[in-house]
């Protein structure tokens, strides 16, 4: 624990990151709870009115609060990156290590398909998906779980092939251990940290694609709340009242951040070179 405060204390871009990460975290749990306003009922007698103490962000075309639409929406938006992230460590993580670990035709079969996934853009393949799946929220996550389960193989396959030859997993391997033992006890617990760097700088990605998503009429359905769709039925106002876009834009902007500040944070910790430079 002394280590932690001592890399932070010299690492002032992981603390900016925490910190970000944190007040969003909190302002997107207890902030909904708090506000007196609902994120969906409509009062156009005060639509696009200016920010002020009674409505801290202004209100949108409708009426409605946009501080509380961007903290229930900051709820979407946030559960969605980190299942997305769950689901592409799970199948990403699990066909990598299986592939660097057993080579051969194992490998070659599971990294051709990752490379022809890997082929297309990340955003025009989530955009794709989520066209073929369906406009819903739960949609929009499988189809960029999709685009980034790929990325993790890669790690996880470089991380599998590097540990397999040392002493202790051939040792594992003469004494007649299981084969899903040696890959969760030995290879991926080694693995593990590239494998957290990937997943801090993927929640990042995810948030970003899934707003992308929601912006394209893709993920969230009105009257949901959600960063990405804020954005997009608000865009039409951003000259008369920028307030009413640039909310949630700025919010999607601050959680990239904070994700991408953390990862580059976890990068330095798990270098052991660059760690004792900045302590």
């Amino acid at each position: 624990m002394r280590d932690i405060f001592k890399f932070l204390r010299y690492n002032p871009l992981a603390v900016v990151g925490l910190a970000i990460l944190l007040l969003l975290i909190a302002l997107v749990t207890i902030g909904p709870w708090l506000s007196p306003y609902s994120p969906t009922k409509l009062d156009v007698l005060h639509k696009l009115a200016l920010p002020s103490a009674t409505h801290w962000l202004g209100t949108d075309a409708f009426g409605r609060d946009v501080l509380t639409r961007v903290m229930v929406g900051g709820q979407a938006t946030l559960v969605i990156g980190v299942g997305v992230v769950a689901i592409a460590f799970a199948v990403g993580v699990f066909f990598g290590m299986l592939a660097g670990f057993a080579g051969g035709w194992t490998d070659t079969i599971i990294m051709r398909l990752v490379d022809a996934i890997l082929a297309f853009p990340a955003l025009v393949l989530a955009i794709a998906l989520a066209a073929a799946f369906g406009p819903s929220l739960e949609n929009a996550m499988l189809a960029v779980a999709i685009t980034l389960a790929p990325q993790f193989a890669r790690v996880a396959r470089s991380q599998a092939l590097s540990i397999s030859v040392l002493p202790y997993v051939e040792a594992a391997i003469s004494l007649g251990l299981p084969t899903h033992r040696i890959l969760l006890r030995y290879v991926f617990a080694n693995g593990l940290g590239p494998l957290l760097v990937q997943s801090t700088l993927a929640l990042g990605s995810a948030i970003l694609q899934t707003a992308s998503l929601g912006f394209l009429g893709l993920g969230a359905q009105p009257p949901l709340s959600e960063w990405g769709a804020d954005v997009s039925s608000n865009l039409q106002y951003v000259r008369s009242a920028a307030w009413v876009a640039l909310s949630p834009g700025m919010a999607i902007l601050l959680a990239v951040l904070s994700f991408n500040l953390i990862g580059d944070s976890l990068a330095d910790w798990f270098n052991p070179r660059r760690r004792s430079e900045l302590q």
